[in-house]
């Protein structure tokens, strides 16, 4: 083998590499999901059973953390969604003065690490008795996610041609009427993609809930995944496997429904042709 060859080679052994660790914690998921008598190791189940799913979804501690964490990630994407395109049209459409500056602001905090205000916003939180609150906690979830969403939906509208708003606005319609009926179809893509985003941080975020809500039978799944490890290293590994199964179905159905709005953004495309 040449060196050319081996130099053209290498990026297709590393990402086969890269590949197989993915792989391999998702086969050990599917593998024990299905094993009554499931251990840490990636081995084939001898004996295929439903039992660790029956067991997760009838226990109704289970049930309920995950009818809460499709409320809080639904919850908060949707106020994410409708805020981050109230805030991202005047950063697209208008020319203001400190725009930059307040783009760049908004990229800083996207870096900004949650448990860097995770301090003072519980100490926020405790003044304003909304600790131990569930809407308290999605406002909190949505706040976190609206740098990333703004900064993202900024970039989505700059695409829609501003030509079809003055159309718009000739015949008589109002700027919140034409980002409501010319913008926002234009925009499904863009705003497919926010809400996906968005759900899923919040979705998978066990941090904030953590810290944020007490009760027990207020926690989400992201948090009651725990109850699994029991105490002196004793692991269920069998309806770990089960209950992490199910806890990626939400994300997957969301991104599924929105694959047809997404198609159908992108073939509102062609309305400035012509």
């Amino acid at each position: 083998m040449t060196k050319h060859a081996f130099e053209r080679i290498i990026p297709y052994i590393v990402l086969s590499f890269i590949g197989i660790l993915f792989l391999l914690p998702l086969l050990w998921i599917l593998f024990a999901s299905f094993d009554p008598h499931a251990t840490v190791s990636l081995k084939i189940p001898k004996t295929i059973s439903i039992e660790n799913f029956v067991s997760v979804l009838t226990d109704k501690v289970n049930q309920r953390s995950l009818l809460i964490g499709i409320f809080l990630s639904l919850g908060q994407a949707i106020i994410a969604v409708v805020v981050a395109s109230l805030a991202a049209y005047p950063l697209s459409r208008y020319q203001l003065k400190y725009k930059k500056p307040f783009l760049l602001t908004i990229l800083f905090m996207t870096s900004l690490p949650i448990t860097a205000v995770m301090v003072p916003v519980y100490q926020l939180f405790m003044i304003l008795n909304l600790h131990d609150s569930l809407f308290g906690t999605m406002l909190f979830l949505a706040s976190s996610a609206l740098p990333y969403a703004i900064w993202m939906m900024k970039n989505f509208m700059d695409a829609v041609p501003l030509e079809l708003e003055e159309s718009a606005w000739i015949d008589g319609a109002s700027v919140l009427k034409g980002l409501q009926k010319i913008v926002a179809p234009l925009m499904i893509p863009g705003i497919c993609t926010v809400a996906i985003f968005t759900f899923t941080l919040s979705w998978g975020n066990f941090f904030v809930p953590y810290i944020l809500i007490q009760s027990p039978e207020k926690l989400p799944a992201s948090v009651t995944i725990y109850q699994f490890f029991g105490q002196y290293g004793m692991v269920e590994y069998g309806k770990l496997a089960a209950f992490s199964l199910i806890y990626t179905i939400p994300p997957i159905v969301l991104y599924m429904i929105s694959q047809r709005f997404m198609s159908e953004g992108f073939s509102l495309g062609g309305a400035t042709k012509g």
